[in-house]
């Protein structure tokens, strides 16, 4: 029962609290606010001074959250996202048609686009706007309501939901796949892969029984496109999309020197995909609402 009576803190101190866990710093924080360090210091103190617990520790010049400050800004971060979400929607009526989409620029150009139609059938009216980033957004600052994402879902503070997974066939061209004919000669090659994913070929070693293997060198890309590109040119050996590889297989572009089917057996927590990714909050809005029921219900 205790509890029900718990006495909240000033809106002011978490807003300042919130600003300071953003930027790092107090003086960053009186920047974003417009006010000046002092206030931002005095509104933390005010905020110690209620909760009784200290939430950051003062170094020099340097500030460091603490434990406390940690686990009380989930529950900032998500209350002004409620606040944001409440205030657009009592304050832009137009804002029910809108939807704003981020979307990893693979699915959007091989799976979205062609279906994307079907979504406007079910919301007759509806307002689509489509960018297509690699990284996940900042949701609030960026004004993205729904993103879908590539990686391995490991996105806590957000409702998140496989779409489909994204395997991958080793592959390289046919002049580079003269010089394999074992998984430890991989060992001798450049390995290409996504930024996003720095671990991946070490998940693939693992899978091939060489956790341990020491690599020649790699070559990080930022989206898959570029890394399919540089296996085609011969660079080293990438990790190809599925769909991709047997298509370019098909053409003599790359080669699977180890066979299409050797990384089929992988844990499945260690295959990348694309998930659909998405503050809990947004979810109360009917047009996002019904994206997410849309996209979730597709057969990817």
């Amino acid at each position: 029962m205790a509890g029900q009576h718990t006495r909240l803190p000033p809106l002011n101190a978490l807003r300042a609290f919130w600003a300071v866990m953003r930027q790092g710093t107090f003086r960053s924080a009186a920047d974003e606010l417009l006010v000046t360090p002092q206030a931002i210091s005095q509104q933390i103190k005010l905020l110690e001074d209620t909760l009784h617990v200290p939430l950051f520790e003062r170094k020099a010049r340097v500030i460091e959250p603490t434990e406390h400050a940690i686990i009380l800004s989930h529950f900032v971060q998500a209350g002004f996202d409620e606040f944001t979400e409440g205030i657009r929607r009592v304050t832009n009526s137009t804002y029910r048609n809108r939807i704003n989409i981020n979307v990893s620029p693979y699915f959007a150009t091989r799976y979205l686009m062609e279906r994307l139609e079907r979504f406007r059938q079910r919301m007759p009216g509806a307002d689509i706007r489509l960018t297509t980033m690699v990284n996940v957004r900042d949701f609030a600052a960026d004004e993205v309501d729904v993103s879908i994402q590539w990686g391995f879902g490991n996105w806590k503070e957000y409702d998140v939901k496989l779409l489909m997974h994204d395997p991958k066939i080793i592959c390289c061209s046919p002049e580079l796949a003269k010089q394999i004919s074992s998984p430890t000669d991989l060992g001798r090659m450049t390995l290409l892969h996504p930024v996003m994913a720095r671990d991946l070929w070490r998940k693939v070693l693992a899978h091939l029984g060489l956790p341990s293997l020491e690599m020649a060198g790699e070559i990080e890309f930022q989206d898959a496109a570029t890394m399919r590109r540089g296996s085609i040119s011969g660079i080293g050996v990438g990790l190809v999309s599925k769909l991709d590889a047997l298509a370019d297989i098909k053409a003599g572009a790359l080669v699977a020197p180890l066979g299409i089917e050797i990384l089929e057996t992988m844990d499945k927590k260690d295959v990348p995909g694309f998930y659909l990714v998405v503050p809990r909050a947004h979810k109360r809005v009917k047009i996002i609402s019904a994206f997410c029921d849309w996209i979730a219900a597709e057969q990817w």
